[in-house]
């Protein structure tokens, strides 16, 4: 068990936008992290990499398991909540870039112990693990983003001895590149698969059907992880938004009409000048049923030497309106005063408030943004 004291600092905020509290959760430096209650006691924890940190204030940490450190990064992608065993107590899903594997860590009942460690499947390096639930059955399967091998969908069937089963949707000689989304391209109501060049049709069955590729657009050559498929400028047809996750850029790409057999794309840039937009997510902050973009920039996605690696980093959510994104910055700075984005963010009402708050892992630390709703 480790404790620690909190330093928190009340964010200033532009009259029209939303004040946050900004405290950083212990010295950890693992770039994923997600909320949940982990002993069930009725509070919400913090669990990151190799540790759990006790709600409601999270100056008490305990050890998961232990996490492999390769150079500047700790193999731990992605830290996703979900009951595998069927025991009432939420584990946790990881991927990992260095062992390619992705596993679970089963949940000791809330207890303070060690987590046991599960394979689920060896699918390459993995990017990033997302998790949406591709059929529209209830259940989450796992989506993970392995840029140098096919597209994978892994079914899960919970329970006492749970079981993983591997669906390959594009062709197993495929490499998949950077980049990874899913949403509803084609107006048609099943959710597609989005990979940086292109986009996956889902069948009418998702496990036993053919996954139709459709070569469009081309995006950032490091896309962000994930892709977003959302409706922008409110036409009825969903658009694209992807950030640059090695370089300078975020844009959206507007859906267009279909002109022989293939969807138009335009390009609109939204922050061509910034870097490193790995993680972007959608959340609503303001409470008005609209999300906002909620997204910064990953401080040493590659250890420094990507374009606009040394600008400072920083942490923004965009009001969407008409086509347009407006920028609130939460946090700008170097890298030991300010926070970024990581390459796996949490948006929950951590304190129960009503107001969604941030959790934003990195390098540079991991911190909570509490939502203190608008200027006044």
């Amino acid at each position: 068990m480790w404790i620690l004291a909190l330093a928190a600092m009340t964010l200033s905020a532009p009259d029209d936008g939303l004040n946050f509290e900004r405290t950083r959760i212990g010295d950890t430096t693992y770039e994923a992290c997600s909320v949940f209650d982990v002993n069930r006691d009725g509070k919400l924890d913090i669990a990151s990499g190799e540790y759990w940190f006790e709600g409601p204030d999270f100056s008490k940490r305990h050890k998961i398991c232990d996490v492999s450190q390769h150079g500047d990064y700790f193999d731990d992608f992605g830290d996703y909540p979900m009951d595998i065993n069927k025991d009432g107590y939420l584990d946790i899903v990881s991927g990992a870039w260095f062992s390619q594997k992705l596993t679970w860590r089963e949940n000791p009942k809330g207890g303070t112990g060690e987590w046991t460690v599960h394979d689920i499947a060896e699918v390459g390096n993995i990017e990033k693990p997302c998790f949406w639930d591709v059929d529209g059955d209830g259940d989450i399967e796992i989506v993970p983003n392995t840029p140098n091998g096919p597209v994978r969908i892994v079914k899960v069937k919970t329970g006492k001895t749970p079981s993983f089963d591997v669906v390959t949707i594009s062709d197993p000689d495929l490499k998949s590149g950077h980049g990874l989304g899913f949403g509803d391209i084609n107006g048609d109501g099943r959710g597609d698969v989005i990979i940086r060049g292109g986009w996956f049709e889902q069948p009418e069955d998702p496990w036993s059907g053919k996954w139709t590729y459709h070569a469009d657009p081309a995006m950032y050559s490091a896309s962000s992880v994930p892709i977003l498929v959302y409706d922008v400028n409110g036409d009825k047809k969903n658009d694209l938004i992807v950030g640059s996750g090695h370089d300078y850029g975020l844009a959206w790409w507007e859906q267009g009409e279909v002109k022989d057999g293939k969807i138009s794309w335009t390009m609109h840039e939204i922050e061509p000048k910034r870097s490193q937009f790995h993680e972007i997510w959608l959340a609503d902050l303001d409470k008005d049923d609209v999300p906002e973009l909620i997204t910064g920039k990953r401080w040493r996605a590659h250890s420094g030497n990507d374009p606009g690696a040394n600008d400072p980093l920083g942490l923004y959510y965009y009001k969407i309106k008409d086509g347009k994104f407006i920028r609130h910055t939460l946090d700008y700075g170097p890298a030991d005063k300010a926070s970024g984005s990581g390459i796996y963010l949490w948006t929950e009402d951590v304190n129960k408030d009503g107001w969604v708050d941030i959790v934003a892992p990195g390098k540079e630390g991991m911190y909570l943004f509490t939502n203190l709703g608008p200027n006044k």
